[in-house]
């Protein structure tokens, strides 16, 4: 068995196609499916159910399909590093579009500042990206507002955060001081994608208070949530630092909830079997020194109530 046999079985799986491998690899049909074979003899196991003229992963396949993607990052890592003239360690960061959005900047600088021979990659996407990257060793540690639940990946919380109502300050609620949560039944909302752990926690906050709203939006893009709550007449809860910059220029008024049903953390997220290097230390001590945002207390706060 070789680094070659799980490259091309990394392929075959996630292609679901020994004939779409071939091509995406350039390499005949024959040879991938003798790959295939040798590894099956290798383990002495079936790799894939051969169904409908598709291929479907077993269990062992995806137990070797899991360390597979780990063993090859390694190779990959390996092979960088015995490169001639690698002058610089890197790390590649993972981070949620929320925490991309409002802190993964300052992150990155702190970080320059404290390892400058090291060089960052990072990558911005929803909470199920970032899982699934971290599990293929495409990223190294990650920051998510989303719940992991993968029995591979490490969860620490560690900034606290919480969502809040927003509207513009031409939609009725904003001259209110108090709005109660059958105010919401049947108003437009701007929403973030399915896979968004801003998403998965408002909808267990509308399924706990058996609420029916209206998506008339739906996006990733933090502009396009702003241009929804300030030109569209859409509400949203969002992180309250994702709308910082309109809630202390007074262009959105928000609406903190009495109870701790919106709370959460911003988690660091890595693989269990990662080895902590010094620059994934310096990524977990910086994030140590990020609190609450200490603006609130200069601008009014509403309370969303029972």
């Amino acid at each position: 068995m070789t680094i070659r046999h799980l490259k091309i079985f990394i392929t075959v799986a996630e292609c679901g196609s020994m004939n779409t491998a071939a091509k995406e690899l350039f390499l005949s049909q024959p040879t991938i499916s003798q790959a295939i074979r040798e590894l099956e003899e290798h383990y002495d196991t079936r790799l894939f159910d051969r169904l409908s003229r598709r291929l479907h992963i077993t269990p062992a396949g995806q137990e070797l399909l899991n360390n597979a993607y780990s063993v090859v990052a390694q190779f990959n890592q390996l092979e960088r590093n015995m490169e001639k003239g690698q002058q610089k360690d890197m790390i590649r960061i993972g981070s949620t579009i929320t925490i991309g959005s409002c802190l993964i900047s300052n992150v990155l600088n702190d970080f320059d500042r404290l390892v400058p021979e090291t060089e960052t990659y990072t990558f911005i996407g929803n909470t199920h990206m970032i899982e699934e990257k971290l599990l293929k060793s495409e990223l190294d540690i990650a920051l998510v507002e989303g719940e992991i639940h993968h029995p591979d990946l490490v969860m620490i919380p560690g900034i606290r955060d919480f969502l809040v109502l927003g509207c513009a300050q031409n939609h009725p609620f904003a001259d209110r001081s108090e709005i109660h949560v059958k105010e919401l039944e049947g108003q437009k909302f701007v929403m973030r994608e399915q896979g968004s752990g801003t998403r998965a926690l408002f909808d267990r906050f509308i399924k706990c208070h058996n609420l029916n709203i209206r998506t008339s939006w739906e996006a990733t893009c933090p502009d396009a949530f702003r241009n929804a709550i300030l030109y569209n007449q859409c509400l949203a809860v969002v992180s309250v630092r994702l709308l910082e910059r309109d809630i202390r220029s007074r262009q959105i008024r928000i609406f903190n909830p009495h109870t701790n049903e919106l709370e959460r953390y911003f988690s660091l997220v890595y693989h269990k079997d990662k080895v902590f290097t010094p620059a994934m230390n310096a990524v977990r001590d910086i994030i140590a020194h990020y609190r609450q945002p200490d603006w609130l207390s200069n601008v009014p706060v509403g309370t969303l109530n029972e």
